[in-house]
Protein backbone atom coordinates (compact mmCIF):
# COMPACT_ATOMS: atom_id res chain seq x y z
CA UNK A 1 0.00 0.00 0.00
CA UNK A 2 1.13 3.56 -0.86
CA UNK A 3 1.16 6.32 1.24
CA UNK A 4 0.50 8.98 -0.74
CA UNK A 5 -0.82 12.07 1.43
CA UNK A 6 -0.24 12.72 5.24
CA UNK A 7 -2.18 15.09 6.72
CA UNK A 8 -1.27 17.95 8.55
CA UNK A 9 -0.62 17.82 12.50
CA UNK A 10 -3.72 19.30 14.50
CA UNK A 11 -3.05 18.41 17.61
CA UNK A 12 -1.72 21.13 20.18
CA UNK A 13 2.60 20.50 20.72
CA UNK A 14 2.71 17.96 17.98
CA UNK A 15 4.85 17.93 14.92
CA UNK A 16 4.23 14.61 13.08
CA UNK A 17 1.18 13.59 11.16
CA UNK A 18 -1.00 10.74 12.91
CA UNK A 19 -2.93 9.76 9.60
CA UNK A 20 -1.95 9.52 6.09
CA UNK A 21 -4.26 8.62 2.69
CA UNK A 22 -3.47 6.02 0.37
CA UNK A 23 -3.05 6.48 -2.91
CA UNK A 24 -6.32 4.63 -3.65
CA UNK A 25 -7.89 6.93 -0.54
CA UNK A 26 -6.65 10.04 -3.09
CA UNK A 27 -8.28 8.80 -5.59
CA UNK A 28 -11.85 8.30 -4.65
CA UNK A 29 -11.90 11.22 -2.51
CA UNK A 30 -11.38 13.32 -5.71
CA UNK A 31 -14.33 11.39 -7.22
CA UNK A 32 -16.07 12.01 -4.20
CA UNK A 33 -15.03 15.48 -4.03
CA UNK A 34 -16.31 16.55 -7.38
CA UNK A 35 -19.54 14.84 -6.44
CA UNK A 36 -20.36 16.13 -2.37
CA UNK A 37 -17.50 19.14 -2.58
CA UNK A 38 -15.83 19.73 0.35
CA UNK A 39 -15.92 16.48 2.88
CA UNK A 40 -14.34 15.39 6.40
CA UNK A 41 -13.87 11.93 8.15
CA UNK A 42 -15.38 10.61 11.54
CA UNK A 43 -13.83 7.84 13.27
CA UNK A 44 -15.96 6.74 16.30
CA UNK A 45 -14.66 3.23 16.99
CA UNK A 46 -18.21 1.63 17.57
CA UNK A 47 -19.87 -1.34 16.83
CA UNK A 48 -20.67 -2.54 13.05
CA UNK A 49 -18.97 -0.08 10.78
CA UNK A 50 -18.58 2.24 13.47
CA UNK A 51 -15.29 0.97 13.54
CA UNK A 52 -14.34 2.14 9.85
CA UNK A 53 -13.92 5.86 9.18
CA UNK A 54 -16.95 7.58 7.94
CA UNK A 55 -16.78 10.04 5.21
CA UNK A 56 -19.64 12.67 4.81
CA UNK A 57 -20.10 16.15 3.45
CA UNK A 58 -17.96 18.92 5.18
CA UNK A 59 -20.08 20.04 8.54
CA UNK A 60 -23.04 17.50 7.88
CA UNK A 61 -21.08 15.20 10.77
CA UNK A 62 -21.48 17.05 14.02
CA UNK A 63 -18.28 17.21 16.07
CA UNK A 64 -18.01 18.55 19.30
CA UNK A 65 -15.72 18.21 22.75
CA UNK A 66 -16.17 14.60 22.54
CA UNK A 67 -14.10 14.71 19.05
CA UNK A 68 -10.56 15.33 18.61
CA UNK A 69 -9.33 16.85 15.09
CA UNK A 70 -6.28 14.47 14.49
CA UNK A 71 -4.76 15.91 11.69
CA UNK A 72 -5.58 17.80 7.71
CA UNK A 73 -5.30 16.81 4.49
CA UNK A 74 -4.98 19.04 1.65
CA UNK A 75 -6.88 17.61 -1.29
CA UNK A 76 -5.08 17.57 -4.32
CA UNK A 77 -6.97 17.72 -8.16
CA UNK A 78 -6.04 15.69 -10.93
CA UNK A 79 -2.91 17.93 -11.74
CA UNK A 80 -1.90 18.73 -8.15
CA UNK A 81 -3.74 21.73 -7.44
CA UNK A 82 -5.23 21.75 -4.30
CA UNK A 83 -9.26 21.21 -4.15
CA UNK A 84 -9.30 21.95 -0.32
CA UNK A 85 -8.70 20.50 3.12
CA UNK A 86 -10.55 17.31 4.40
CA UNK A 87 -10.74 16.86 8.26
CA UNK A 88 -10.11 14.28 9.97
CA UNK A 89 -12.01 13.65 13.48
CA UNK A 90 -11.65 11.03 15.90
CA UNK A 91 -13.85 10.49 19.36
CA UNK A 92 -11.72 11.11 22.18
CA UNK A 93 -12.68 8.05 23.88
CA UNK A 94 -11.48 6.07 21.04
CA UNK A 95 -8.21 8.34 20.64
CA UNK A 96 -7.27 6.72 23.96
CA UNK A 97 -6.82 3.33 22.54
CA UNK A 98 -5.18 4.66 19.23
CA UNK A 99 -2.73 7.51 20.58
CA UNK A 100 -0.01 5.26 19.76
CA UNK A 101 -0.74 4.37 16.23
CA UNK A 102 -0.26 5.87 12.80
CA UNK A 103 -3.22 5.53 10.54
CA UNK A 104 -3.66 5.00 6.99
CA UNK A 105 -6.96 5.34 5.28
CA UNK A 106 -7.17 3.10 2.25
CA UNK A 107 -9.88 2.01 0.08
CA UNK A 108 -11.34 -1.93 -0.79
CA UNK A 109 -14.03 -3.02 -2.93
CA UNK A 110 -17.03 -3.60 -1.02
CA UNK A 111 -20.30 -1.83 0.61
CA UNK A 112 -20.21 -0.80 4.01
CA UNK A 113 -23.45 -0.93 6.09
CA UNK A 114 -22.92 3.16 7.27
CA UNK A 115 -23.84 6.62 5.59
CA UNK A 116 -20.26 7.04 4.12
CA UNK A 117 -20.61 8.77 1.06
CA UNK A 118 -18.48 5.95 -0.48
CA UNK A 119 -20.51 3.09 -0.45
CA UNK A 120 -22.94 4.33 -3.64
CA UNK A 121 -19.32 2.99 -4.98
CA UNK A 122 -19.14 -0.07 -4.21
CA UNK A 123 -15.75 0.73 -2.24
CA UNK A 124 -15.69 1.43 1.36
CA UNK A 125 -12.77 3.53 3.49
CA UNK A 126 -10.83 1.57 6.03
CA UNK A 127 -8.09 1.95 8.22
CA UNK A 128 -4.89 0.42 8.36
CA UNK A 129 -2.63 0.77 11.48
CA UNK A 130 0.49 0.70 12.66
CA UNK A 131 2.30 1.50 16.40
CA UNK A 132 4.58 4.96 15.82
CA UNK A 133 7.27 6.04 17.34
CA UNK A 134 6.91 9.97 16.97
CA UNK A 135 10.13 11.13 17.84
CA UNK A 136 12.74 8.61 17.53
CA UNK A 137 15.88 8.31 19.26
Amino acid sequence: MDTTLESRPAIPDEDFSRVALSASAVDLLGKLWNRHGPLMFHQSGGCCDGSSPMCFPAGEFKTGNSDILLGVFTLPDAEGNALGDIDFWMSREQFEYWRHTKLTVDVVTGRGAGFSVEAPEGKRFLIRSEIMDPHPA
